[in-house]
């Protein structure tokens, strides 16, 4: 390939990027649900024709985008290229293909240029309810869960599947919005086609073969060089955490080649009865982003960057689950999965990963108890997102409130309380919850929250570190345990249904992240400043970093 087309294939590379951004922002602005416009709990790419994801937005989490970019492979061979005509979207929320759980919806969407089918665009989004026992971990199957759409026309030449969509409308407590966001969904394909034949236009080309490859190979290349750089080994992991019935042993074998990466998730425990169980797609997606953070971070993310990287593990282990177990909070258990790979990249790389950190997404879906409905009260579904503390970092603090590894934007208290009849009574960050180190782990956060119109509302919880909080790394502490309780009653446990009546406060309180080396060797005024913050109490910076009252202006 000639200087010349290298120059225009990274200048259409830079293009194409507007173009994916284009596509996510118009699904977050069209979006009904606040876990989609607010937090942007979403995916949006462009493939190629073979199925080749070429490009993502920014915006998404890595349980969307990397399920994505294997879902579209696979929706690409099921529906034969020559029958799909201009305006026709295909539509699946089966956990096994999607994204892990019966509330994200994937659509792929044909571009056509001249009469020929040139690539695809597509994107996933969490719709708020499909219905069944809902977003919460009692289910004890997949059809307990809610509404399964297997992979079928959304859209034929334009023409939306209204029976499919009242199917959807039927099956949900919150039909306005499952609309909306289905609708917002597609206006997210077809701003993504549109904008990538208008660019094809402008640049003067038919197809996207050359541009594909170009992305792809050099993207490919940069991985495996950065692959290089890891010493080659054999390297085992074990993670404790919380479960359901019991805990949970999570284990990694990460195998590094000079050319690929190998994870196998072997000697992980079995399937809970529960709905925490993970499907491969999505505890790969997970599992590939930690590595990809550590391992080429530079490195746009498509199909070339994403090769390398192999995850297995046996089937009917909890994080390879098969149909038709439960796997409506998947993402409790999905998104520790970095945790245990930094478990055993740390050991080829120890001066590049972070600490652990709350990891799973501290959400709070919740909805109205039945008997309201039944005597003509305000019914509704929400999903309000928040996070614990992040890992503290080498050379760096963790980060307070703030998700990792999904990226989901954590949920604002005036939006919570004029989408669902709740009031928030408090929200701050935990004191002292990160844990200790030359880097501190970032800070929990403590949030009361209650009825606001005297009806009672029910919680369902799946967290984590609520037993096993988050460790620290190369000599840190690990940093407080989460904590969920009504008003001054005893502690609950992570999983299962609470009810808040009429009166309750529900306290919930996320964990804080890990420290990072050796906390004797905190800078002092770091300290200090910590203190004036009100991050650390002057006790703990006394018993954690020999900090005496009265040293450096404490």
């Amino acid at each position: 390939m000639t200087q010349a087309s290298n120059t225009s294939n990274q200048v259409m590379w830079n293009r194409l990027l507007a173009v994916v951004e284009q596509q996510g922002q118009a699904l977050i602005r069209a979006a009904f649900s606040p876990i989609v416009r607010e937090c942007g709990d979403i995916s949006a790419g462009i493939f190629d024709v073979r199925g080749r994801m070429m490009a993502q937005a920014v915006t998404g989490t890595p349980g969307h985008i990397n399920t994505m970019a294997e879902a579209v492979v696979e929706l690409r061979d099921r529906f034969p290229i020559q029958t799909m005509k201009p305006g026709d979207i295909y539509v699946t929320n089966d956990p096994w293909i999607a994204s892990g759980h019966l509330n994200d919806f994937l659509l792929l969407m044909p571009v056509f240029y001249r009469d020929q089918v040139i690539g695809f665009t597509s994107c996933t989004s969490h719709l708020v309810d499909l219905g069944g026992q809902g977003m919460g971990p009692e289910g004890s199957d997949i059809f307990d869960e809610g509404l399964r759409v297997p992979p079928c026309k959304l859209l034929d030449e334009g023409e939306v599947n209204g029976l499919l969509l009242d199917i959807v409308k039927a099956n949900s407590r919150e039909p306005i919005a499952n609309e909306g966001d289905i609708y917002a969904l597609i206006a997210c394909c077809e701003t993504g086609a549109q904008r990538l034949v208008e660019m094809m236009d402008e640049f003067g080309i038919s197809d996207l073969e050359d541009l594909s490859n170009y992305i792809i190979e050099t993207s490919r290349q940069g991985t495996l060089a950065a692959i290089a750089e890891v010493p080659e080994g054999i390297y085992d992991y074990a993670l404790k955490v919380d479960g359901y019935e019991q805990e949970i042993m999570l284990k990694a074998r990460l195998t590094v080649e000079r050319k690929q990466v190998l994870l196998d998730f072997s000697g992980t425990s079995g399937c809970s009865q529960k709905g925490i169980n993970v499907p491969l797609n999505y505890a790969t997606a997970y599992s590939v982003f930690a590595l990809r953070c550590i391992i080429g971070p530079d490195i746009p993310n498509n199909a070339g960057s994403l090769e390398p990287f192999v995850v297995s593990g046996p089937e009917g282990c909890i994080l390879n689950a098969q149909p038709p177990a439960p796997v409506a909070m998947r993402h409790t258990l999905g998104q520790m999965t970095p945790d245990l790979v930094y478990g055993c990249l740390c050991q080829a790389l120890p001066d590049l990963v972070p600490a652990e950190g709350a990891s799973c997404m501290y959400d709070l879906p919740m909805r109205s108890a039945p008997e309201v409905a039944q005597r003509g009260g305000r019914v509704f579904a929400l999903e309000p997102a928040h996070n614990g503390g992040t890992g503290a970092r080498p050379g760096k603090d963790g980060l307070s409130a703030t998700a990792f590894p999904s990226g989901v934007w954590g949920s604002q208290v005036e939006i919570t309380e004029a989408m669902a009849p709740v009031l928030i009574t408090r929200r701050e960050l935990r004191t002292d919850s990160g844990g200790a180190g030359q880097y501190r782990g970032g800070l929990g956060q403590r949030i009361e929250l209650q009825s606001a119109n005297g009806e009672p509302f029910d919680v369902f919880l799946s967290v984590e570190r609520i037993k096993n909080p988050a460790l620290g790394r190369n000599g840190g502490s690990p940093g407080t345990a989460g904590r969920i309780r009504l008003q001054d009653g005893p502690d609950l446990p992570g999983k299962g249904e609470v009810r808040v009546n009429a009166g309750d406060t529900l306290i919930f309180e996320t964990p804080g992240g890990g420290g990072y080396g050796d906390p004797a060797q905190r800078d002092q005024s770091s300290v200090a400043q910590d203190i004036a913050d009100g991050l650390v109490s002057s006790e703990a910076a006394s018993k954690d970093y020999q900090q005496m009252e009265g040293q450096d202006d404490v």
